[in-house]
């Protein structure tokens, strides 16, 4: 980015922060890439999002994205972040707000339609409620699936798995049960990572057994 598109951007920051004023609780910061972030009042978050989409001078018509980070050591672990681009005026903002469990956030899907689909993400992933939602329901796991997959304490196996019930003729779902030698990993073999898995009788073999050796 040139130097004067900078520049254009902090000014760009400074009249948002002076139109809104109580929607921008932090400073305004531009980040290495020249992009204008904006740490906003989550309970202003309609009203910010209204503004730097009409406003002529902002014009930010296109939501890009919605996305969750999870910062399980917060008071309020979650940060949900909005990417805008306005074509009109080639500029990007970036808008952050906090938020915890049990709190909700206002749905923006009124002023952009594709905010449904962002905002049905992040309750799947993250669990984040996205207040007057006109369809919150998960989007990528199952209707069923227990729990929010991109939380920062969601085990790697999950709660539960899948399988095919032949007596019932249907999907069933059952606790996740793993093998020991899934679980413990002492990486003294250079083909395999699983401890029990090239065992023979009580010993661990040393050497590697290939089909077809004649040893």
């Amino acid at each position: 980015m040139a130097k004067n598109s900078t520049k254009a951007l902090k000014e760009l920051g400074q009249y948002i922060k002076k139109s809104l004023g109580s929607a921008i609780v932090m400073k305004v910061n531009i980040d290495g890439k020249a992009e204008l972030v904006l740490h906003a009042n989550r309970t202003k978050l309609k009203e910010l999002m209204a503004f730097l989409k009409d406003d002529k001078q902002c014009a930010f018509k296109q939501l890009i994205d919605i996305c969750g980070v999870d910062y399980p050591e917060r008071d309020e672990r979650f940060e949900v972040v909005y990417h805008l681009l306005s074509l009109k005026h080639n500029n990007r903002i970036r808008v952050r707000i906090t938020t915890g469990e049990d709190i909700p956030v206002e749905t923006i899907s009124g002023i952009f339609s594709v905010a449904s689909w962002f905002e049905r993400e992040a309750w799947d992933m993250f669990g984040i409620f996205f207040d007057n939602h006109p369809d919150l329901r998960r989007i990528l796991t199952d209707y069923g699936f227990d729990g929010h997959p991109l939380r920062k304490d969601f085990p790697l196996t999950g709660f539960v798995e899948t399988k095919y019930d032949e007596k019932l003729k249907k999907v069933v779902y059952e606790p996740v049960e793993l093998m020991q030698d899934f679980r413990n990993f002492d990486y003294t073999s250079p083909w395999e990572e699983m401890s029990d898995m090239q065992q023979s009788g009580s010993k661990k073999d040393t050497k590697p057994q290939f089909m077809g050796s004649s040893e």
